[in-house]
Parts: C-alpha cells; structure tokens; sequence
C-alpha cells in the first residue's frame, strides 16, 4: 500500500507546456506587482505554501512531486491545474528499480544499485527515509563511488544552492540568453550545466553540448581551424551536414564565416532554441589571442539577439574556472553580459542533509561545524570527506587531524594549488605576507583577485583573509619551508663558490 501511495504522491512533473503557463503567469504577476522585479525563491515559497526545495524541484524537471502539490504552485497564479501541464516523472522501469532498492535496503539486502545509469530517486521522501534509517548505512558504503567530476543527474548527492538552479532555469528560456557559471575547479560548475541542459532538453530545445578540454592544441592555437571546428561539432550534434566550404570566406574572414554559418545554416535549419553548452572555457584563456577574438564573437551574437529574431534562437551556458584568469578586455569580454552565476560554498545545513545522503546523522552533534572549521563549505572537500566516513575507513577526528599532510585525503587538491603557486612568484610572497598576519589585510586589487580566483581567500568590509583553515596549515608550511630550502640551497651554493675560489 506504501509502495503504490508513494508512486502517487511523487509521480509527476511539469511539461513544457506547464512550464510555459506557471511562468507566463509568474511574469505577469510580476510586472503587475513588482513592476517587473523578479520573485525570489523566499517570496514564491510563501506564495505557493510549499518549501524552497519543493520550488527547486518544480523547476528541475527531473524530481517528481505530487499533483496536490502543482495544484498549489498553480492555485496561486489563479491558474488551473490541466492534464496537460504535468506528466509521469519517470519510466515505470525506472521507478520500479527505484521501489525494488528502497525495499531491498529495508530488508537488509545488498543490491548494486549504481550498475544502470537510468537509476533515478522516486522522491525526497524515500530519500531520507533510506538514509536515516541504519540498515542501509552498509550497503551505501559497498557501493559508494569516489566523488570525482560532475555529479549524475541522477545521484541523490547533488545539493542545489538556491536561487542558483532557479535562476539558470529560468534564464535559459529567455530568447538569445547568456549563462556564464563561474567559480574555482571542484565547485560543480559542470554538474550545474547539466541539469541547465537536462532542463532545456524537457523544453524540446536543441542541444550542442562542447567540452573545450576534448579539442586539440593544434586546434585552439589557430583561430580559424577552432571556429571551423565549433561549426562542424555544432552541425554533427544537430544532425546536420557539415557544410562549412559553402559559408567559409577567406576575405570576409574566419568570424564573419562563422556567424553565417551559425545563423543561416544551423539555427535556420531548427525550429526550436539552440543551446550551445561550452565547458571548460578556462582552457581558451591560454592562449590569449583566440580568447579576445572569440569571446568577442560570442558577444556580438549575444548583441545580434537584441534584434535578430534568428539569433534569439541561440542559448548559450559557458563554464569556466576562475583560476584560469586572464585580463581579459572588458568590452570583449562575456562575462560581463547575460546572467553571471557565481556558485557559492555549501552553507552548514546543507553539509548535514548532504552528510544524512550518506548515511550520517549530523543535526545533532557539531561534526559538520568541525569539518567546515577546516574545509568551509567547499563542495568537493565536504563530499571527500564524507565518502571517508561513510566507508568508516577513518574517523573524523584522524581525518582533520591529517587533513593538511601529505597522507591526508586532501593531498591532491593541496599539491596542485601549491604548483599553481609556485609558478607565480608575486601570488606567492602576496599569500605568505597574508599568512604571517593575524587579522586581514589589505593587498594589490589584481593580486587579490587571482587569490580568490584560486579559492585560497575571502573578501571582507575590512580586506582579505585565508579561505579556509586547510589551507593556512599547509601553505604555512610548504611554502615557509620552500623559502628556506631556496635560501640554504643558495647560502651552499656561495659557499662552495668560495670555497672553490679561494
């Protein structure tokens, strides 16, 4: 009887034609009553009468929620729930997998859930209730995989960070939009883009998905074979002949050639909104000459879009680190156009939801305040960690007190920023000058940017200070221990020089 209330309670999420409605009339009641200022996810919860994480999965497309639910979230737009604004969240396979390892777990049964990449979680509420209850601590930790790269879209350890999602999800439906989501490496910039294009795909939109890492040196140190190779894996991704010799234009050049091909070619050739999806854009940052010319193509689309209606069929998301940072010219620059997505740090309850995910009961003790006194919110650290935990492998006392060695579970993420380090000098004396001071401090606005580019410091009213307590206790010693090697390594050096000469 459980089994059948749950699949009817959480089976549905909108459609396209739902999603348009609900916010066709969020827009108007917003122009009507906030003379165009957005609602935000606070002001929407109130009005709906259901939670923020209830409106997060409105948005997502991918959770399902109960109709009662819908019946709210349209009731207060004075719309009525229609057959046609929802449908059944998941395939009856998939949710069948679902039941099958919820009731599995209750009876102490071992079952490899993450074998079939169509697993998906029927619902928050069999979420917690699978993990807080005891008997399915082992067999989440049999099975737990090392959290490396974007989260699935199926995985119940992604934790939205609202109104980020919300706004993503909304942004991608306005005609000729520019998604920038920025931030240091490991803080799910990919696995947000992901859920942006899971969206947009439930829309019926076109997707054109890049990775920027997959392109060759060769490629990226020539502007036009990287234009000619973003048409191409645009024409192929939308089912399209290639037919780049028909646009190409040597007089007109490589970014003229590329925006007709884009224009009268691919987008002309659709009848729904492209999304062109570039990953990992930081990689262009390298080599500087490519970066200006085409990050000021993608601009001028962007532009184009304000009064072609071609191009207003153009979406486009671009991820990029913050490490990667270039002085970019500001007006060729996208980052400054469209709607910049800085992702934020995981705020103290949801480390303790995340930590309940892996079967860990933290809301009533202070461990997530212990590990984020050592690794703040940082998404990447806090999932480490628990996977630690969760596989019972070390306890939290031994896992912070070797957090900041060479044989603790952060060692990779520490060894490449203190490389990244090394190769600049100025960064360098800029963090030990920070390091040496027991408040915050002001320093030069460019080598602050970079630092907190890095991830490695925070901004505050009165300056700067180290981000995290992870990375005071390491850089404190490797990069003082580095000073003095180079100096002894120096005074040896002279001496034997004198010693020699004399």
């Amino acid at each position: 009887m459980e089994h059948q209330k749950s699949k009817r309670i959480r089976g549905v999420i909108l459609t396209a034609a739902g999603l348009k409605r609900l916010q066709a009339a969020i827009e108007s009641a917003e122009i009507q009553e906030k003379n165009g200022e957005r609602f935000t996810q606070e002001e929407l919860s109130e009005r709906m009468k259901v939670s923020t994480k209830t409106i997060s999965r409105l948005w997502s497309l991918t959770t399902g929620l109960d109709q009662r639910t819908l019946k709210f979230c349209f009731g207060a737009f004075n719309l009525d729930l229609r057959k046609e604004d929802y449908t059944c969240s998941d395939k009856s396979n998939d949710l069948n997998k679902s039941f099958e390892y919820i009731h599995a777990l209750e009876n102490q049964e071992t079952v490899d859930i993450y074998s079939s990449e169509d697993y998906i979680v029927e619902s928050e509420r069999q979420t917690q209730k699978l993990i807080k209850n005891s008997t399915c601590y082992q067999p989440l930790a049999a099975v737990l995989k090392y959290p490396s790269g974007p989260v699935p879209l199926d995985s119940i350890y992604y934790i939205p960070r609202p109104p980020i999602e919300e706004l993503a999800y909304r942004e991608i439906t306005q005609p000729g939009c520019v998604i920038h989501i920025k931030a240091p490496k490991e803080m799910g910039k990919t696995s947000l883009m992901f859920r942006v294009l899971a969206r947009s795909k439930a829309l019926g939109y076109r997707i054109v998905s890049l990775d920027i890492n997959q392109v060759d040196v060769a490629i990226l140190s020539n502007l036009d074979k990287f234009l000619r190779w973003l048409c191409k894996s645009a024409s192929v991704q939308l089912n399209l002949e290639p037919n780049l010799d028909e646009y190409w234009d040597r007089e007109t050049g490589s970014k003229v050639s590329c925006s007709l091909y884009f224009k009268n070619y691919l987008l002309e050739s659709v009848e729904t909104p492209v999304v062109l999806a570039l990953n990992e854009v930081n990689r262009i940052f390298k080599c500087p000459e490519l970066a200006q010319e085409f990050l000021s193509l993608l601009r001028s689309w962007h532009e184009e879009a304000q009064q072609e209606e071609t191009w207003q069929k153009l979406r486009l998301v671009v991820t990029y680190s913050t490490e990667s940072y270039i002085p970019l010219n500001l007006y060729q620059s996208p980052c400054n156009i469209g709607l910049p997505l800085q992702l934020p740090e995981f705020t103290h309850s949801q480390v303790e939801e995340l930590a309940e995910r892996h079967g860990l009961n933290w809301r009533q003790n202070n461990e997530a305040e212990q590990l984020m006194a050592m690794v703040g919110g940082h998404p990447a650290l806090i999932r480490i960690a628990l996977y630690y935990l969760c596989r019972q492998e070390v306890t939290l006392s031994e896992l912070l007190q070797q957090a900041a060695t060479e044989v603790g579970i952060y060692r990779t993420h520490l060894r490449r920023l203190l490389a990244n380090l090394q190769e600049n000098p100025i960064l360098t004396e800029a963090l030990e000058v920070l390091l040496s001071s027991e408040s915050s401090i002001f320093l030069e606005p460019v080598v602050a940017h970079q630092l907190e580019s890095m991830g490695l410091v925070k901004f505050h009213m009165d300056g700067i200070t180290i981000s995290r307590e992870l990375y005071r206790i390491y850089f404190s010693k490797h990069l003082y221990n580095g000073r003095l090697r180079a100096i002894h390594s120096c005074n040896s050096t002279y001496k034997t020089f004198i010693s020699s000469s004399s």
